[in-house]
């Protein structure tokens, strides 16, 4: 037969070494506690870093915006100092004068390049570009249709954006 004190009683724990189910549980319990604690904390740093990112980024862009002007107006700035310069010449020829106007015109063409704001200039029978162009009017002309005659008022772009159209007469279809 049987010995009866063989059998474990439900208050004892068995012999066989194996954790009672409800301390295995709790064990358990603890353990995913302290995980989900763990990914919590990391999951709050995450979003804060992701947060100061973003911060650092509209600062940026704020100084970006606010200083951007900035080196553009510093390549003006001789611009407006021969321009000064030469106001002050009281007795100049008109010689003088076109010859001072010429280079401020230079020093003001090449400014504008440095900062990528290039002319729209086309040469008759350049085709008509709606996106770099404004007709204003279409004449009669001994070109292809739909063609430049004339430009009236120079274009610019600004990296590759128009900024202002050359207003151009157009050649009228035959």
């Amino acid at each position: 037969m049987t010995d009866p004190q063989a059998t474990p009683t439900p208050d004892q724990a068995p012999e066989s070494g194996a954790a009672d189910p409800l301390t295995q549980v709790q064990a358990e319990l603890a353990e995913l506690k302290a995980k989900s604690t763990e990914l919590a904390d990391q999951f709050l740093r995450a979003k804060a870093e992701a947060e100061n990112a973003r911060r650092r980024a509209e600062e940026e862009i704020t100084k970006a915006r606010k200083f951007a002007v900035e080196s553009f107006a510093e390549s003006l700035l001789p611009v407006t100092d021969s321009l000064e310069a030469g106001l002050t010449i009281k007795d100049a020829t008109p010689e003088q004068i076109r010859e001072g106007a010429q280079a401020t015109l230079r020093q003001l063409t090449a400014a504008l390049e440095r900062n990528k704001v290039i002319a729209i200039n086309p040469a008759a029978g350049t085709k008509f570009d709606p996106h770099q162009h404004q007709a204003i009017s279409v004449v009669p002309a001994d070109q292809e249709a739909n063609t430049v005659v004339s430009v009236l008022q120079k274009g610019y772009t600004i990296a590759e954006r128009v900024l202002r159209p050359a207003l151009v007469t157009v050649a009228a279809p035959k």
